[in-house]
């Protein structure tokens, strides 16, 4: 069954399907949903949990070994498999058919994939997981409906956004919705519930001393290797997450990857940003990070953000925080002695 993923809490009210579906490329959203899936689990009896990474050379017998495995303690579950990519491959596809064939009766299964393509919607697996439990594919806010959803969110904060707030906060957090929650937290922690007006939201943003991710983009398109250096330290003095550093520097690489792309085939650089929908107070930004390197070299960078990702798995070795400033420096235009290959 297909729900959308602001209809997800009513169906969770309604019963608890044996499988979930979660896919999708937008953070937030996708780990709202999965959390308000474990919360009405717990809320039934599933006190336990096995997480399983679904990645290049998963052993697809993990999944039933799971599945006809008695808890020691005779708990209920919750079974996650989390894919790299929302390609399950042949023996995948054959573990998850068979799987919503006879799903455990003490287990529920909640698979989050990346963005569905087109024919992994048409594929058998796919309809055994639609017929089994809930599917939910997660959109992108799109810019025009971004003020609608921070004046939502603002409101079930307890929040009453006055004249001007939504529209400055939206410009403020240009479309990513990670940090416009980070935003409303910070005005309900500072200001409590009730009205902000626009003195207080730039009052909130000026006098916060905290260096954030979205800085650190900036300071790399504009070339500014300096600035990047202390931001970085900066982030990493106050313990933030390096797979959040990582998903802000990826994000922006992608998007340039596409953009010189467009660029290297022929496009204008105005006709890339407007295919890229890229917001008119980041297109100085973007347009300097666009002469700064080639296409093939933000497709290094790419790679080059993919052996961190493995970094921070665990899953290849090297210094993680090290090798995020190198990235960002070289996006500012900073040439290393030694880069990965490309």
């Amino acid at each position: 069954m297909k729900v959308y993923a602001n209809q997800l809490a009513t169906q969770l009210k309604k019963e608890l399907a044996p499988v979930y579906l979660i896919s999708g490329d937008e953070p937030l959203q996708l780990a709202e949903c999965c959390d308000a899936i474990r919360t009405a689990a717990r809320a039934q009896g599933y006190t336990g949990r096995e997480v399983m990474h679904v990645e290049r050379g998963f052993d697809w017998s993990e999944l039933s070994t799971q599945a006809n495995t008695l808890s020691l303690f005779a708990e209920r579950r919750i079974l996650e498999l989390r894919f790299a990519n929302a390609k399950p491959g042949v023996d995948g596809a054959k573990a998850l058919t068979d799987y919503c064939e006879r799903p455990a009766p003490d287990d529920l299964l909640l698979i989050t994939m990346p963005k569905l393509e087109s024919d992994a919607t048409r594929s058998k697996w796919y309809a055994a997981l639609d017929r089994a439990g809930v599917v939910v594919q997660v959109w992108p806010i799109e810019i025009a409906q971004l003020p609608g959803w921070i004046e939502q969110r603002m409101k079930r904060a307890g929040l009453q956004p006055g004249p001007e707030v939504v529209a400055m906060l939206t410009a403020r957090v240009e479309g990513n919705l990670l940090a416009a929650t980070q935003e409303i937290e910070k005005l309900r922690l500072l200001y409590g519930e009730g009205r902000i007006e626009t003195e207080q939201l730039l009052a909130a943003v000026s006098d916060s001393a905290r260096y954030d991710v979205f800085g650190l983009v900036d300071a790399a398109l504009q070339g500014d290797a300096a600035r990047v250096a202390r931001i970085l330290e900066g982030l990493r003095g106050e313990g933030e997450d390096p797979i959040l550093v990582l998903w802000a520097l990826s994000r922006e690489i992608r998007a340039l990857v596409g953009m010189s792309h467009a660029v290297h085939s022929g496009a204008t650089v105005e006709t890339a940003m407007i295919a890229g929908k890229v917001w008119d107070k980041r297109k100085p930004l973007v347009r300097q990070a666009l002469a700064r390197h080639t296409y093939p070299r933000w497709l290094m960078l790419h790679r080059r953000a993919a052996m961190i990702d493995q970094m921070i798995k665990g899953q290849a070795a090297g210094n993680a925080w090290d090798e995020l400033l190198q990235l960002a420096e070289l996006m500012a235009g900073v040439r290393m002695l030694r880069t990965v290959a490309g």
